[in-house]
């Protein structure tokens, strides 16, 4: 069950550019890195399904009502990415938004919910939409709703 208190705990993402956007954003208490061009990111920490153990990286994200919205897209792969496994297998995750750090419970959000979503994070990052073409998965929209 990751919590807020794992961010700092959490092994870095695989993907080095990942991971020292990752450590850049965390050592700034989220200053730096937390938006680019317009693009907002947050730091997600979530429970390896098979270690245990914290993992984290970092995600473009957009809010709906008090929901912080991430998308599990992968670049396109035909994959889901690790951490939306992890989070399937334990909704309990640890995020950082800015400054701000909070222990989170993340859904997939519904095929209704989706329908109204998708649009808004394409518009937050145009590419997802070129992702969604190149893979015949159905990429997941992930709601991450605080609990602090």
């Amino acid at each position: 069950m990751a919590v807020a208190d794992d961010l700092d705990l959490a092994a870095d993402s695989s993907w080095d550019w990942v991971a020292e956007h990752t450590r850049t954003y965390l050592a700034s208490g989220g200053t730096e890195r937390a938006e680019e061009n317009g693009v907002k990111t947050l730091v997600l920490v979530t429970t390896g399904r098979k270690s245990g153990e914290p993992r984290r990286c970092c995600l473009i994200y957009d809010t709906s009502g008090e929901d912080f919205v991430v998308v599990a897209s992968k670049g396109g792969s035909d994959a889901d990415p690790d951490w939306f496994a992890n989070l399937r297998a334990n909704p309990s995750v640890g995020v950082q938004a800015g400054p701000r750090r909070f222990t989170a419970v993340a859904r997939v959000a519904s095929p209704e919910e989706r329908e109204r979503l998708w649009p808004q994070m394409v518009g937050v990052f145009p590419l997802y939409a070129e992702y969604a073409e190149k893979t015949d998965r159905v990429i997941p929209i992930v709601l991450l709703t605080p609990q602090d």
